[in-house]
């Protein structure tokens, strides 16, 4: 159950993306994409965790790729965060193309979850894949792999 202060949050957070997110798209590749006046504030990466530098890493997500069977693409998120029930928890990921672009989300309950962790399959795909992570506790965090 979100609170009021987490719904404000996510609010503005997709406010100012939307500001700010045709200038990310269009950005070049995966560092330049995370990396932009936006890291450090409204959302996290590894270079900019901003008022969270201890906590990169236990909320930044990692990616891992493999090929899987018929051409598709098998994408694991994991972010190394525990699930202390709604008291501090992922609450999801979400998967993004290459122009940052939703691709699927998965949302955790930290009642039932023992770990955020996140499987998703892609038909096909090919090119730079995002991943957020975001923490009830400490925002949204970014990471980017090449596929």
């Amino acid at each position: 159950m979100m609170n009021r202060r987490g719904f404000i949050r996510l609010g503005a957070l997709g406010s100012v993306a939307g500001l700010f997110a045709p200038r990310w798209v269009l950005a070049g590749g995966i560092e330049e994409k995370l990396n932009t006046p936006l890291a450090g504030g409204v959302y996290y990466t590894k270079e900019a965790p901003g008022r969270w530098a201890k906590k990169v890493g236990g909320h930044l997500p990692t990616i891992e790729t493999q090929a899987g069977a018929g051409g598709a693409l098998q994408v694991r998120v994991v972010t190394s965060h525990e699930m202390k029930g709604y008291e501090h928890y992922i609450v999801k990921h979400i998967l993004l193309n290459e122009n940052l672009e939703f691709i699927e989300e998965n949302r955790f309950d930290p009642m039932r979850d023992k770990a955020p962790i996140s499987t998703f399959t892609l038909a096909s795909y090919s090119g730079p894949l995002y991943a957020l992570s975001m923490c009830n506790k400490h925002d949204v965090w970014i990471n980017g792999v090449g596929v």
